[in-house]
This record gives structure tokens, C-alpha cells and sequence, in this order.
């Protein structure tokens, strides 16, 4: 629990940055910073005051994620703890289970991935075949998952698992949390054309969940998962402010929590403004773009600038959306279809940074850096440092189109879900998972 009396005042950023200012220690180590962070309700100011939160509206915690960055500060633990095992577990778990697993997503202590997709289920998450089969007071699960991030670093997995066959497909779902660290879980990376490594396939063999670790209740599994995927798409949406998360890793296997926590926030800037091939990459792209058209030439070029606007404007709306969301939720009144709507925009906006960047480079467009000695190398040759940030953004541009839900399924979510169009024909609803045809 936290020692939190009242509810912040409106004035946030003024508030953290005066907390900041009492317990920012650089020379902590990352694991005792994440601690006092934590415990302060700072780390996940979103969440309730009763479980390591301060009850602040979305925008209000991406104000204070910007003050903590603005202020030198080592941010909140990044990764999918916060992002989704956290909040779904706020939302889905049992007392206990937020008091075994919240406590060390806000300190850090312990690392999340997901194990959600499947070789034959990705779009079609609900046909996954991952099974879970009770034995006593455990479940026993078989099955492979692909395109999970982090876990290779994972410390506990977000896994879904086919409980029962017996029922139509969305209704045999159990969502469990994993403990990672079992002979039975086999992580294997998988090499993107960007030259990391950051997503992996996961082999599970006779892995072992308890029963308490079953999180929203036998065969729920299914709305537990909408829940994930929904913070998921408002976290990678446009307007979501990931630009602010943490430089450290959080986990057991990273080694970061050992760290000197003030060894993390120099070259925060330049993280901003593009540094990881991410979606954190958005907030600094029009400023980076704009300095490479002015060094070339290029800003002269009408169409380049009108590109520039163009950029600017996305980011714009995607920021003004969310201020329409607070304020519909604050009147009391739903903003249908928003975290699907700020995903697609996502997906845009860095479709058209990929092309913007890369035409502003020019030839140099068509080199890339897959390894550090090699970046080192290109610096050299090009003069520019910039080039392999932008020609990774440019390599990454079509994950975030696909993770989280393709565009396409996004696109079907807003059309049945919030205009109310009608379904494809299926009996998947009605007809039990054994029964339907499975992909070969």
C-alpha cells in the first residue's frame, strides 16, 4: 500500500517536481530509485491511491512522466509490466494478486512479456491453441507463442491458454501469469531486418502455472486479454507519451537494477529525439527531420516543408485526441473506439516519417548500421551521425501496423464496435473450438 493521505493537487507537474526535488539521488542504484519511486505513487500515477498510485487521469500521468524527464530524473520502469501487466491486473485481479505482482512492477523488481500470438493466431487471436490443462493446483500448458517481446528479459509472462475446447473459442480462454524462469519456457530470439533482436518465439513444454495465478476468473480469459490489448493500443497510440519511459530495464536478468540510476538519464535528449527505433521516436522526428532538410538543402523544398506540416499536424491531432478523451471522461461520457482510432494514427504518422526521413537522406538512405561497430563505421564514412536513426525508424516503420492488432483488425473494431456495421458471417460464436477447422 501507499502512504498517500489526499489526492494530488491539479497542479501535478509543480508537485512531483517539489518531490523530486527532496529524493532524486543519482547516486542510488536504479533498483533502491525505483523503490522510492515506486512506493511514492510517482511511478504509476494513474493507478488507485490504494494500489502504488495517485488516481490521475491519463494526461495528468504523462504530465508527470515529462516532469520527471524534464527534471533529470531516472523515469518510471518501462516495459510491459507497467504498460499492460499492471493496469490489468489493477483492473481483473484479486487483492491478492495485486499485492503479489503490483508492488514489483512499480519498484521494478520484476520484468513482464506477453505471450498472446500464436504462429496460426495472430490476427485472429482467439484461435489460439496453447493448452492449459488443470492438475490439482496447478495448470500444466504446451504450446508456442511467436513475436514476444522482452522475453528474453522476461521475469513473468502475460499467457494465454486454451482452458477448454468444449466452447465456442472466445469462451475456453484462461489468462494466466507465467513465471518465466522454468526449464519448461524455451525463449528464442528473432532477428528483424533492423538488426535487433527485440521480439522471440517461446516454446512451452510442460510449463507449470498455479491456479492462483489464473487472473479474471477460469475461461474470462478472453475480456482479461481486451482489457491488455486495449491499454496496449492507447499505450503505442499517437498522443500516448511513451517518449517519456525509462532508459533502465527493469527485471532480474537486465542487471540494470544494480546500476547507478543517475548512469541512465545522461542523453535523455537524445533519446527524444530519436534514438531507439521506436515509437518513442515520434515526439523528436519533426524536430530531427527538420535539421537534416536544413543542413542539405532540402528545407527549401515546398514539398518537404509541406511534409514537415504534415508530420506536425498528426502528432497535433493525435495529442489534441486525448485531451478530447479526458474531457469526455471527465463529463462523465464514453469516448468509443479512441485507444483503436490513436493506434491507426500511430501507424500513419510513422509510415510517413519513414518516408519523409528517408527522402530527405537521400542516398544515404540507402545505407544502415545492423551493429554498433558498424554504426561507428557509417558515422564515419556519411559525417552524419543522424543517418542510422533515421534509416532504423525507417526499417521499423511497419511493426507498429501490425503489433497490438494490425490496422486492419483496428479498422474492423471501429466499423462493428462503434459504427455499427455488420460482421463477417461466422458460426466461431456458437460452434465449440474443437469443431472448427483449424489453419494447417
Amino acid at each position: 500500500m501507499v502512504d498517500i493521505a489526499t489526492k494530488p493537487t491539479q497542479d501535478v507537474t509543480a508537485e512531483v517536481t517539489a518531490w523530486l526535488e527532496e529524493n532524486w539521488d543519482p547516486d542510488l542504484t536504479v533498483g533502491d530509485w525505483w523503490e522510492r519511486l515506486g512506493s511514492s505513487g510517482w511511478a504509476a500515477p494513474t493507478w488507485p491511491l490504494d494500489w502504488y498510485g495517485r488516481g490521475l487521469s491519463r494526461e495528468e500521468g504523462v504530465r508527470v512522466q515529462k516532469a520527471i524527464v524534464s527534471f533529470g530524473a531516472l523515469g518510471a520502469p518501462g516495459g510491459l509490466g507497467l504498460l499492460l501487466a499492471g493496469p490489468t491486473i489493477v483492473t481483473h485481479g484479486t487483492d491478492e494478486q495485486k499485492a503479489r505482482y503490483l508492488r514489483d512492477i512499480v519498484t521494478g523488481q520484476k520484468a513482464w512479456c506477453q505471450l498472446f500470438s500464436e504462429p496460426s493466431a495472430g490476427s485472429d487471436l482467439a484461435g489460439l491453441q496453447a493448452r492449459a490443462v488443470r492438475d490439482g493446483d496447478e495448470w500444466i500448458v504446451n504450446g508456442q507463442k511467436v513475436w514476444t517481446s522482452g522475453g528474453q528479459i522476461a521475469d513473468l509472462g502475460m499467457l494465454l491458454a486454451r482452458s477448454d475446447a468444449d466452447v465456442p473459442k472466445h469462451q475456453g480462454i484462461s489468462y494466466y501469469a507465467l513465471e518465466m524462469h522454468q526449464a519448461a519456457v524455451e525463449v528464442r530470439p528473432l532477428r528483424e531486418m533492423t538488426g535487433r533482436a527485440l521480439f522471440n518465439e517461446v516454446f512451452l513444454t510442460d510449463a507449470r502455472v498455479p491456479d492462483d495465478a489464473l487472473i479474471g476468473g477460469l475461461n474470462n480469459g478472453w475480456a482479461v486479454a481486451n482489457t491488455t490489448l486495449a491499454f496496449e493500443r492507447a499505450g503505442l497510440g499517437a498522443g500516448g507519451g511513451s517518449e517519456s519511459a525509462s532508459l533502465a530495464t527493469p527485471g532480474t536478468v537486465a542487471g540494470d537494477l544494480v546500476r547507478r540510476a543517475g548512469d541512465f538519464v545522461s542523453g535523455r535528449a537524445k533519446r527524444a529525439s530519436g534514438g531507439n527505433g521506436g515509437t518513442g521516436l515520434v515526439a523528436g522526428a519533426e524536430h530531427l527531420f527538420t535539421e537534416l532538410a536544413k543542413g542539405n538543402g532540402l528545407i527549401a523544398n515546398a514539398t518537404v516543408r509541406q511534409d514537415l506540416m504534415r508530420l506536425h499536424s498528426y502528432n497535433e491531432i493525435g495529442r489534441y485526441t486525448m485531451l478530447r478523451q479526458k474531457a469526455l471522461k471527465q463529463a462523465g461520457v464514453e469516448f468509443p473506439g479512441v485507444g483503436n482510432i490513436a493506434k491507426l494514427s500511430m501507424s500513419r504518422i510513422l509510415r510517413l516519417s519513414r518516408d519523409l526521413g528517408l527522402r530527405i537522406l537521400g542516398p544515404l538512405g540507402t545505407l544502415h548500421a545492423y551493429t554498433s561497430e558498424e554504426r561507428t563505421k557509417l558515422d564515419a564514412a556519411t559525417g552524419n551521425p543522424l543517418t542510422a536513426i533515421v534509416t532504423e525508424m525507417a526499417l521499423f516503420s511497419p511493426a507498429p501496423s501490425i503489433y497490438g492488432g494490425t490496422d486492419e483488425v483496428q479498422k474492423n473494431i471501429l466499423g462493428e464496435r462503434v459504427l455499427g456495421l455488420p460482421k463477417e458471417p461466422s458460426n466461431d460464436r456458437t460452434v465449440p473450438f474443437r469443431e472448427l477447422p483449424k489453419n494447417g
